[in-house]
């Protein structure tokens, strides 16, 4: 048997290990919580309350920091009625609450938020509620929500330097850890230091830009400073822990600055006078250094991703970040591999390299299917929500990069054979060639090998990118669960009622002698363009002609959510026709209350159940 495939064996089989406790872990974590996502609100979403509230309230599934605009509350005619600052009800970090002006007037308040969840993502949305009876409102739920979103430039840019930070770390990571454990004397290349100060420089720069744009970032503002001084809020609560994880990343990164220095002074131009062993104990010291350094950095990004709430905070961050550095190693690895082909790397470090690619490659699959488990939570939202449709096309891309590192490991053994030749095993080695006047061409099987690399490298910028998509995407478990708990006029599209009218037929008798006492109301439901409904109410006698009567009014209530009941403000528009609107915005089998009054004394309530947005 073969060295290399025992290596091989001994690595298949603790892959197997490590399978083995994964589905172990798996098998015995219990569900998440959902986070990010807005469980209740009071008053309550659609809701009628007969005096107005002396605050509005909202708790999340985590905790969150509150922007100085983080709750903007209007009344029908879109002026803002809320007071002070925004806080935490009762110093729960979990809340959002703001004070209201009081003596307001009975009507349809609409309530924008926007916080920053403990995962550093921006999430907001709008609902209604209204005090007395609810009345038409000149402030539509989603005309605000463009405002609880981010600035499009500001989100743009932001976006981008995440994804070069992302990149930069595999960069740097990624090279340090080839010149360290593949090609000591690779950093005397130029090539390789170039490698090293890019990734160091592209971090810096990439670092310092998301600190100046997360203000605007979480606050939802433009790039450009308002044009009126004093519309610009006077208080700015900002998320203090990404900064604080920002800030030791710079200071990190001064360290990284001085290591690289060392490394390529010490492994680029070893000392022919220092003895081997001191030699050794210089490269091991280096290496715990870079490692402690890579740890750190990838941690910067842990703390502050999906990973730092939910189920298993303990475990989920330390494998994000040992997801991020097999990360670095194969990618940055690949890049400095690329390189290294185009000067005088050995094979030697070619097949060191194809090891660590290796393990790196079984690490990414164990922990992405333990963070895919935690952060997806069902099949269902595998392939119904956006988190789990980009974690897909990020298998899809990984399983491209694992078929080209294969093809790439099968021309390295073409590589071992034809670095026999005299002439090649020269050039590998970087003595001269026998020809000084014609310098020998690349060698068939290593230009074959960096074309295969060259593919496993393009394949890896489209994994950073969509790697980078996902941390800026509501994991799937939020998305369910935003599905599942978001009602009122902000709610998902899952959860909204369809656009088309309902119609509900109403029998009453109100025990009078009149013609008008007894017939039946037909009650429409059209979708009005404001959200809600326009509502129509035909009365007629048992005759089919119009029944007239001095009072009729209707409501709405949806038991299943506790909602309602919501008063319509009716208006006579006709013999034995009333108009009005309603804000239903929830699927579900809601109650129509009718309330007829045929004379003085004579009145009767019916109800009648139907299905809203159901099919």
């Amino acid at each position: 048997m073969t060295t290399g495939s025992a290596w091989t064996r001994r690595a298949a089989g603790a892959l197997v290990a490590l399978l083995a406790a994964v589905l172990a872990v798996l098998g015995t974590a219990g569900t998440a919580s959902a986070h990010g996502a807005l469980d209740s609100t009071d008053p309550a979403q659609g809701s009628v309350v007969a005096r107005q509230p002396s605050a509005v309230t909202l708790t999340f599934g985590e905790g969150v920091t509150l922007p100085a605009e983080a709750l903007r509350v209007f009344d029908p005619a879109g002026g803002r009625v809320d007071t002070g600052t925004p806080d935490h009800a009762g110093g729960k970090a979990e809340t959002a609450r703001v004070a209201l002006r009081g003596g307001l007037a009975d009507g349809t308040y609409t309530v924008a938020w926007r916080v920053v969840s403990a995962d550093s993502h921006p999430i907001g949305g709008a609902f209604t509620f209204s005090v007395g009876a609810p009345s038409a409102s000149a402030v539509s739920a989603e005309s605000l929500q463009g405002s609880t979103d981010t600035d499009g430039l500001i989100g743009f840019l932001y976006g981008t330097a995440r994804l070069a930070a992302y990149a930069a770390f595999a960069l740097l990571a990624g090279a340090v850890a080839f010149v360290l454990l593949c090609w000591p004397a690779g950093a005397a290349a130029r090539s390789v230091q170039r490698l090293l100060v890019a990734g160091w420089v592209a971090l810096l720069g990439s670092t310092v830009v998301l600190m100046m744009l997360r203000g605007a970032y979480e606050q939802g503002g433009g790039i450009a400073p308002p044009a009126d001084p004093a519309t610009a809020p006077a208080h700015v609560d900002l998320d203090e822990r990404i900064y604080l994880v920002l800030a030791a990343r710079l200071l990190l990164l001064v360290v990284s600055g001085v290591f690289l220095v060392l490394l390529v002074g010490q492994s680029g131009q070893p000392d022919p006078e220092q003895p081997e062993r001191s030699q050794a104990r210089s490269r091991t010291r280096l290496r715990l250094a870079g490692l402690a350094l890579a740890v750190g950095l990838s941690a910067t990004w842990a703390v502050t991703n999906h990973s730092s709430e939910g189920a298993q905070v303990w475990l989920a961050v330390p494998v994000t970040a040992l997801h991020l550095l097999a990360m670095a190693a194969w990618l940055g690895g690949l890049a400095t591999l690329l390189s290294g082909l185009r000067d005088d790397l050995p094979a030697s470090a070619v097949e060191r390299f194809s090891r660590l690619a290796f393990v790196s490659v079984a690490v990414l699959v164990l922990t992405g299917l333990y963070r895919s488990w935690r952060e997806v939570g069902s099949w269902d939202a595998l392939f119904s929500t956006g988190y789990g449709r980009l974690l897909l096309v990020k298998v899809g891309l990984v399983a491209l990069m694992v078929a080209a590192a294969w093809v790439s490991r099968s021309r390295l053994a073409r590589l071992r054979t034809t670095a026999g030749t005299p002439v090649h095993a020269a050039v590998m080695a970087g003595a001269p060639a026998p020809d000084p006047v014609e310098p020998p061409q690349a060698p068939p099987a290593r230009a074959a090998l960096r074309r295969s690399v060259l593919a496993e490298a393009a394949v890896a910028v489209a994994v950073l990118i969509v790697t980078t998509l996902l941390t800026a995407t509501s994991p799937g478990r939020n998305a369910n669960a935003a599905t599942a708990t978001a009602p009122g006029p902000a709610a998902t599209a899952a959860n909204r009622a369809p656009a088309r009218t309902t119609t509900v037929r109403i029998p009453y008798d109100t025990g009078g002698t009149t013609p008008s006492a007894r017939g039946t109301a037909t009650v429409e439901l059209a979708p009005a363009k404001a959200g809600g409904y326009a509502v129509r109410v035909i009365l007629r006698d048992p005759a089919g002609k119009p029944a007239e009567v001095p009072e009729a009014r209707l409501a709405f209530s949806l038991p299943a959510r506790d909602l309602g009941p919501l008063q319509v403000a009716l208006r006579p528009d006709g013999a034995g026709r009333w108009t009005g609107t309603v804000p239903l915005a929830l699927a579900g089998e809601w109650k129509a209350l009718l309330t007829v009054r045929s004379s003085d004394i004579d009145m009767a309530t019916s109800t009648r159940s139907f299905p809203l947005g159901a099919g």
